[in-house]
């Protein structure tokens, strides 16, 4: 999307966002499965955190002309900031199994990107829903993305109690606790969509 008009319709771009989060994803966790190709694979998930850092900062710059009256400028703010945020940290993350050349992924640590995987499918139906005005639905899907969150949590802990008490390389433990910390970042930030998201339905509801 090279340009936008003056008035532009908000939910067109956060579905794109969340479109490209999904990918992002769905990449991350092949990376994860079989760390392969990965010089390649951080090439594309690169592509689409570039794609969404250009969205959001046409959403920002919008602000003012507002096409979805029925959204408040702070809740395009934030909703933007933080659908674009998940993939900056997937980046993060795929960059760091690219730069450190890993040979072999700790099982959990497929468990984790799954489960990233899975919160931002549930982060995008949300966003969708909300356009539909289906506050229901929406409401649905923030309950299991916070279930899920507090699932990560525990697969997060667990990891790092495997890589201290399995993995004697340090260097290894420090680069896979790396690459830990971000999915678990990624995932706080898919409950704070969620809370953002809760936050609107109250508010029309």
């Amino acid at each position: 999307m090279a340009f936008f008009p003056k008035a532009i319709n908000y939910f067109d771009v956060f579905n794109k966002i969340t479109s490209n989060n999904s990918t992002a994803a769905s990449l991350f966790v092949s990376l994860i499965e079989k760390l392969d190709n990965t010089d390649t694979r951080a090439k594309e998930v690169f592509a689409l955190e570039q794609d969404s850092d250009t969205l959001t900062h046409e959403i920002l710059k919008k602000l003012n002309s507002s096409y979805l009256a029925f959204l408040d400028s702070e809740d395009i703010n934030a909703l933007a900031i933080n659908l674009d945020d998940i993939l900056d940290l997937i980046w993060a993350a795929t960059d760091r199994v690219n730069v450190f050349k890993l040979k072999e992924s700790p099982k959990v640590a497929l468990e984790l990107s799954k489960g990233l995987r899975e919160s931002i499918d549930l982060v995008g139906e949300a966003v969708k829903k909300l356009e539909e005005k289906n506050y229901k639905t929406v409401k649905e899907c923030c309950v299991e993305i916070n279930k899920l969150e507090n699932k990560m949590d525990r697969y997060y802990k667990f990891a790092l109690e495997e890589l201290f008490d399995e993995i004697k390389d340090p260097i290894l433990i420090i680069q896979w606790k790396d690459i830990y910390d971000y999915i678990e970042y990624a995932a706080d930030k898919c409950e704070d969509v969620a809370n953002i998201l809760e936050t609107i339905v109250i508010k029309k509801t």
